[in-house]
């Protein structure tokens, strides 16, 4: 298959074509060889970008984690009020798992923690900040990282509902899951603006 490649940067197209695959069928469904036959390159091509299979998933998580954080930072940039943001980037979370099925769960993988995969860490910190900084404009400081957490299982529960089928079974379409997952974050943030 030498010299029929001509997507030009083969890394980035071996990443988005990853992407891509596991958004049709998860994480479990994912095969380097797939990839490579999708990104019409000979089965070998990808571990010349790539030492295994973690380290293209870990490339995967890392564009997960900048798309999560530059759509979030979108988002919640919109709104003045912090607790607005917030109910945008967990709708913008959920929505963004129901359509590439992938979210904080592949980005905290077991097997993509450590120092090997760094440039991972500091994109999801990237994503983190987006949610901290706004949840300690409306919390007492010991409590936001609490509501941080709150809302990113909030909106990873709600989109993963959907992905499981539970939600579908009750017609919802994804953007009402959205919506859902934004009003429980105001729920959310109110609960903790309220605490004594």
């Amino acid at each position: 298959m030498a010299g029929k490649y001509h997507h030009g940067d083969l890394r980035a197209e071996l990443v988005r074509v990853s992407l891509e695959l596991i958004a049709e069928r998860g994480v479990d469904g994912f095969s380097v060889a797939e990839v490579a036959r999708r990104a019409k390159v000979s089965p070998g091509a990808p571990y010349r970008h790539f030492a295994d299979r973690e380290s293209l998933l870990a490339a995967v998580a890392t564009e997960v984690a900048h798309q999560l954080a530059d759509e979030v930072e979108r988002a919640a940039g919109e709104h003045a009020d912090p607790a607005e943001g917030l109910a945008a980037a967990a709708g913008t979370y959920t929505g963004y798992l129901i359509r590439q099925r992938v979210g904080m769960d592949l980005i905290n993988a077991e097997v993509l923690q450590g120092e090997r995969y760094a440039e991972l860490h500091d994109r999801t910190r990237r994503l983190t900040d987006q949610f901290l900084l706004r949840t300690m404009a409306v919390a007492e400081p010991a409590d936001a990282l609490e509501l941080m957490e709150q809302l990113f299982t909030q909106a990873h529960g709600y989109g993963t509902f959907w992905l499981n089928g539970v939600f579908t079974k009750h017609g919802y379409d994804p953007e009402l899951v959205v919506r859902k997952s934004s009003r429980a974050a105001r729920a959310a943030v109110e609960g903790y603006r309220n605490t004594p």
